[in-house]
């Protein structure tokens, strides 16, 4: 499925924090999660080693396939993300299936579709799959077919009619009104339905060449939106729920079962006949010290082959040029890919590509070049052609390197002097508290200026006390200073380490969004987890990790609040796992319209009034309003039937970095929250839910209510709230309200240890 041609059409990645890249950030997302579950299978047999993921693929997908192994083997040679993503698909798909106590049978045809459901993109052009942009109509009616080529595909090897049932109707529309199939509804096959909701989670929290991947909440929020139209409402709703307890283990119990459990026999018997060997691990691009020094440099650095096929994509390449690495690996590089014109902004047609000219003459070459930067920005830079040549003298690739010449200061430049700038902390040689409370202020300000993401990671080491306790202090001093480094390792230019406290220490990424942050945590999980710690006996030690990105209303103490309270979760879920919370730059941007509500003088103390509606159902949406009330401090004073009343700023200690001249701004904040029916434009009979919020906030004291700081920290809340919720203003849209009752207060108040429904006096607010 291709994001390009639908509204939703997204895909999923069914765990809070994928798996770790080894080679080129990216070799098999979801599969390095899985090392240490799946070093030995349910058969006692030692199960495949991973150094960069494609063994464990190949071992994989072997196990699945069989003789059929070969489909998939085309797939990854014409475009390899597809493949991976197929094969996450079908791995989430599994362990769904069998949550779900599904026949052996049924869940064996929803493996195959999913494994080789986009089969059918082999058909379609190199230029299509890479182009950074949208679609015209006519490349969109060629993406388009690959559901019919992939059918026909497996019409000519798959035995399974069920499994072609679940390729040909995936691309249904749950509501019958797209996808160009005869049957919608309840009447489409159950595979089909999951393969639709799991295809499109992954797509939307994948990094794409055309778009950076989603946040996990923005992908949910997306499913939600189109339940009861694209997708099936019910499955929409217990993915969710099963997504929440545990998606690696899911992954990994599918996993195990192909590599121990399934019969030879069984496998062959969904094909008809040819015999296919098993795909071979690809050899790795460079070394991995070559390795760690590409992704290090601030200069772009693009590797391709003799075809142009992108090999190599580092960061300082996504800086410049706002496109994922992930996401155009294995694609073929075309001047269109990135705007490139010449010295004089002329732009240069794809037939006359100056990287394929270097190729086919083998010359090296240095000449002024401009290309669209992030946000589509023309960026100047010095570009360095230099051909690779093999033993023979044999032109068999090329190395790109882009040097930014513009007269602005990167976001990294101005932050890695602060860095360079940092106290440290005398044991680990990272930054120190005080030096990161300084910094993050001036993060969060910078990025927020340049509307350019920012992230936050958080971790700590698991069990410690028992490390302390056992193998002394000075042991544990050496496994704190051994995640110090590993964290010093996989820091970027710009990026900030500071030890926060004790074993917890913060990584401050620059220019970082929420889903490349929770995968560099992964990374990092990983690596620590393999390491072996002499002064422990060679025992190794695992993390936690909380991850977050800045978003619309952020301050620096929500946003390290709600990282704290990811790293709370990956504790309590189970520890040595990362988990990501916040919408990040997918929430709804401020609305700063003047609206019906605003041209007119406010009722009493009212300081702001804003009604915003949010496609997720009242119960997620109480779990949304749970985080904002922790991460912002609020205090409850009132809850009554669908009515919350919170109180922001009251806390005597001050906020987190308060400095003792600034004054604490108190606001009341009343929200009234109901859950409604509607009914769709293009389907006036069917009624879906969602959730209305009313926004009210009024200063606690009167006299507060015309100063302009007041109004700006009232402006604040209402973006911070709406980036909780995922929410947008109302638009006028008629609607049935139905009364939330008594269980909005008790699932509110239930976060905070319950009792008694408390109000304010008026006095206090005098």
């Amino acid at each position: 499925m291709d994001q390009r041609l639908t509204p939703t059409a997204p895909t999923l990645r069914p765990s809070v924090a994928a798996g770790a890249h080894s080679d080129a950030e990216g070799r098999l997302v979801a599969l390095s999660t899985l090392v240490e579950d799946l070093n030995t299978d349910g058969a006692g047999r030692r199960a495949p080693t991973v150094v960069d993921g494609y063994d464990t693929e190949s071992s994989l997908v072997q196990a699945r396939l069989g003789i059929a192994t070969s489909l998939y083997a085309s797939l990854r040679w014409k475009h390899e993300p597809t493949a991976q993503h197929c094969l996450r698909t079908a791995l989430s798909a599994s362990g769904w299936a069998e949550l779900m106590n599904l026949p052996s049978a049924v869940r064996d045809e929803i493996e195959l579709a999913a494994l080789l459901h986009d089969i059918g993109k082999i058909g379609v052009l190199d230029s299509i799959l890479s182009k950074p942009g949208a679609l015209n109509a006519q490349e969109a009616a060629i993406m388009e077919c690959h559901w019919l080529m992939g059918e026909q595909i497996l019409r000519g090897s798959c035995a399974s009619q069920g499994v072609i049932d679940i390729v040909r109707y995936t691309r249904g529309w749950f509501d019958g009104k797209r996808g160009h199939v005869d049957r919608h509804g309840d009447d489409l096959p159950l595979g089909a339905r999951m393969l639709a909701v799991v295809d499109a989670f992954d797509s939307m929290t994948t990094d794409h060449v055309f778009r950076r991947a989603m946040s996990v909440e923005r992908a949910f929020d997306e499913l939600y939106r189109c339940a009861g139209t694209q997708f099936d409402p019910d499955l929409v709703a217990v993915f969710s729920k099963l997504f929440e307890s545990d998606p690696l283990a899911m992954q990994a119990a599918a996993a195990r079962r192909w590599l121990s459990e399934l019969l030879p026999e069984v496998i062959e018997a969904q094909w008809r006949r040819g015999q296919m060997t098993g795909t071979q691990a690809l050899p790795s691009t460079n070394s991995m010290f070559q390795q760690r020094l590409i992704e290090s440099m601030h200069d772009g650095v693009i590797f391709v082959d003799a075809n142009l096929q992108v090999l190599q994509w580092n960061h300082g390449a996504e800086r410049l040029t706002g496109i994922p690495g992930k996401g155009i690996l294995s694609s073929t590089f075309l001047p269109s890919t990135i705007g490139m014109a010449d010295e004089h902004q002329s732009p240069i047609g794809d037939k006359n590509c100056p990287l394929a000219q270097a190729v086919r003459e083998g010359v090296q070459w240095v000449r002024r070049l401009h290309i669209n930067g992030r946000g589509g920005r023309p960026t100047a830079v010095d570009a360095q052609a230099v051909p690779v040549v093999d033993d023979q003298g044999l032109v068999v690739g090329l190395t790109l390197q882009l040097h930014d010449v513009s007269d602005e200061i990167s976001l990294e430049e101005r932050c890695q002097n602060l860095h360079d700038m940092a106290t440290q902390d005398p044991m680990t040689k990272v930054a120190n508290r005080a030096e990161f409370d300084r910094v993050l202020a001036e993060f969060v300000k910078a990025h927020r200026d340049t509307k350019r993401p920012c992230s936050l990671i958080m971790t700590d080491i698991d069990r410690f006390k028992t490390i302390n306790d056992t193998y002394g202090h000075q042991a544990g001093d050496e496994v704190i200073k051994s995640i110090a480094n590993m964290l010093k390792t996989f820091c970027r230019s710009g990026d900030l380490v500071a030890r926060y406290g004790g074993e917890e220490f913060v990584l401050l990424c620059a220019d970082c969004d929420n889903a490349t942050a929770a995968k560099r945590a992964e990374e990092v999980r990983v690596a620590f987890s393999l390491v072996k710690h002499a002064s422990l006996g060679q025992r190794c030690v695992t993390a936690s990790f909380g991850v977050t990105e800045i978003q619309p209303g952020d301050t620096p103490e929500t946003m390290i609040r709600r990282a704290d309270r990811a790293l709370f979760q990956a504790k309590e879920t189970g520890r040595n796992r990362v988990v990501q919370l916040g919408v990040g730059g997918d929430a709804p941007a401020e609305d700063n319209r003047i609206t019906a509500t605003s041209k007119k003088r406010l009722a009493g103390n009212m300081l702001l009034k804003r009604e915003m509606t949010s496609d997720s159902p009242l119960e997620r949406n109480i779990e949304k309003l749970k985080g904002f009330v922790a991460d912002h401090h609020a205090e409850i004073l009132l809850t009554d039937r669908n009515r919350v009343q919170l109180r922001i700023g009251g806390d005597r200690g001050g906020p987190l970095f308060k400095r003792q001249s600034d004054r604490t701004i108190r606001l009341i904040i009343d929200l009234a929250i109901h859950e409604e029916s509607f009914a769709p434009e293009n389907n006036p009979r069917a009624l879906f839910k969602r959730t209305r919020i009313t926004a009210m906030i009024s200063p606690v004291k009167s006299r507060e209510r015309r100063t302009a700081a007041s109004m700006e920290r009232a402006r604040q809340l209402v973006a911070s709230l709406r980036s909780y919720l995922m929410a947008t203003d109302v638009d006028g849209v008629e609607a049935v309200t139905e009364d939330a009752g008594g269980g909005l207060w008790q699932s509110v108040m239930s976060l905070f240890g319950g009792g008694t429904p408390v109000a304010f006096g008026a006095d206090e607010r005098e």
